[in-house]
């Protein structure tokens, strides 16, 4: 499959080499250019190109940039085919992005995604650490994997992205259409709190709209206080526990 990948951060990168590593035709690309990815792909089959060209003759795009730099892709997503698959993995933080209105009103954060880039979108592959992207992916059928949740309103296109999410080491529970996607948003029980398929689907039903916002927040102060280590296990339990 032709996949390409705008943005080449921590989540970008990984499931770049992970989905590369499968066997899939995977091209890269930043805002900074191809050349500054000459160590990221250094040693894998992922091909470093500009932004326009990686998504020329995708199957799929994955977008994996932060979330208020969504807009700026909409003319670069414009060349892409009719039929791609686009996946938003991006989470919005108020106290990191530009302050959004719309979305601190209630909109879901990838309804307005979409809406900038001018696509449908699946949601996929926001609501699980960096770290544990790397470290903790498992084979399908493996005791306790880990399962991130999927949101979208094309079953087809969630199917085929729950299986490149599987390739990457991750079983997926459906969280439904984007606009029920504010149940796997930071400060949500199911957002990068490590659960299995059948903890996930709790988690999801759990979710309260009104505090998530409130539980992120909370969250990102915890992780900014001076004397605090970002490590998986920490930043898993700080969720765990504040957005419960």
């Amino acid at each position: 499959m032709k996949i390409g990948i705008i943005g080449a951060g921590n989540i970008g990168s990984l499931v770049a080499k992970k989905l590369d590593a499968a066997g899939h035709q995977v091209k890269l690309a930043n805002s900074r250019g191809p050349e500054s990815l000459a160590d990221t792909v250094a040693g894998t089959g992922i091909q470093a190109v500009e932004r326009e060209a990686a998504v020329l003759d995708a199957d799929v795009v994955i977008l994996s940039v932060p979330f208020a730099k969504n807009p700026d892709l909409a003319t670069v997503l414009a060349g892409a085919p009719a039929g791609a698959i686009v996946v938003d993995t991006s989470n919005y933080y108020p106290a990191r992005d530009t302050k959004i209105s719309e979305v601190d009103s209630g909109k879901p954060e990838t309804v307005w995604a979409s809406a900038q880039v001018g696509r449908p979108l699946v949601k996929a592959w926001n609501a699980l650490l960096s770290l544990t992207l790397a470290e903790a992916g498992l084979e399908a059928g493996v005791p306790g994997r880990i399962a991130i949740p999927i949101s979208g309103d094309d079953a087809a296109a969630k199917a085929l992205v729950s299986d490149l999410v599987s390739v990457t080491g991750f079983d997926t529970v459906d969280a439904g259409t984007l606009e029920e996607s504010w149940r796997l948003q930071p400060g949500t029980p199911a957002y990068c709190t490590e659960l299995t398929a059948d903890e996930l689907k709790a988690a999801l039903t759990a979710a309260d709209r009104k505090r998530a916002p409130l539980n992120r927040d909370a969250i990102m102060a915890s992780f900014s206080k001076p004397d605090v280590e970002f490590t998986r296990t920490g930043a898993v339990a700080t969720n765990r526990s504040l957005s419960a």
